[in-house]
């Protein structure tokens, strides 16, 4: 994809960035030889850290749908990028919108207690949401949004590579499954995600409204200890 049809999709990537991700893909890049010096490493990765931060500033200048006219800022995602724990969420809050972090206010203080009841700290997971800006009123997004942000967790899950997947509400676990099950159906059931073991539980936020079903999400949360156990993951 050239320069130009990037931007075309309000978003551009650096040379390295669409490298790395065809090379993944197993595309071969055709490159002239010509003026190339005797000394050029082709054969080399392009450094983690570099893409992240090209893919965090690609995410920061999107324009790709209608969302980027009211944001205050996108929601990147936050934590370890080779966590053993993927979690995603639905879309930015209030908060999220304000602070640029997923999961923050009483929403992410639960998040947080959750995480903890199963051994795990909040830097040692990583947070995402489906959307990366905030729907006007916290409205459900819309089929056009969620799919101008698929591009961008898509490569995010690809760089972190989890053992497991958590979904965390209805948005989250249609957009991850392709389906339009209840919440309740899909629930504690292992799913699949790109071969990567996925589990569905109820959005903090619901818990919260709801605090009878936090029995539910508990029995959630000790599905994926199982899971990462099995693993061989560490806490």
């Amino acid at each position: 994809m050239s320069t130009s049809e990037n931007s075309q999709t309000g978003c551009v990537l650096s040379e390295d960035v669409r490298r790395y991700y065809l090379d993944t893909m197993g595309i071969q890049v055709w490159q002239s030889l010509e003026n190339q010096p005797d000394d050029i490493e082709t054969d080399v990765p392009a450094n983690s850290d570099v893409i992240w931060q090209q893919l965090e500033q690609a995410v920061s200048s999107c324009t790709k749908c209608e969302l980027h006219t009211s944001r205050t800022q996108t929601v990147f995602g936050v934590g370890n990028k080779s966590a053993d724990l993927l979690i995603i969420g639905e879309a930015p809050g209030r908060d999220e919108d304000l602070q640029g972090e997923p999961f923050v206010g009483r929403a992410g203080q639960l998040l947080n207690a959750m995480l903890a009841a199963i051994g795990f700290q909040r830097e040692q997971v990583y947070i995402a949401n489906i959307l990366k800006c905030r729907p006007p009123n916290n409205r459900d997004p819309k089929p056009e949004e969620v799919g101008a942000c698929n591009t961008w967790l898509q490569q995010q899950i690809e760089l972190i590579q989890p053992d497991v997947i958590l979904a965390l509400g209805r948005i989250a676990a249609h957009k991850l499954l392709n389906t339009d099950q209840s919440l309740g159906a899909l629930r504690g059931k292992q799913h699949n995600y790109a071969g990567i073991p996925l589990i569905v539980s109820y959005h903090p936020a619901y818990l919260l409204r709801k605090p009878v079903e936090k029995r539910k999400s508990w029995q959630d949360l000790k599905r994926i200890k199982l899971l990462l156990n099995s693993n061989g993951s560490s806490t």
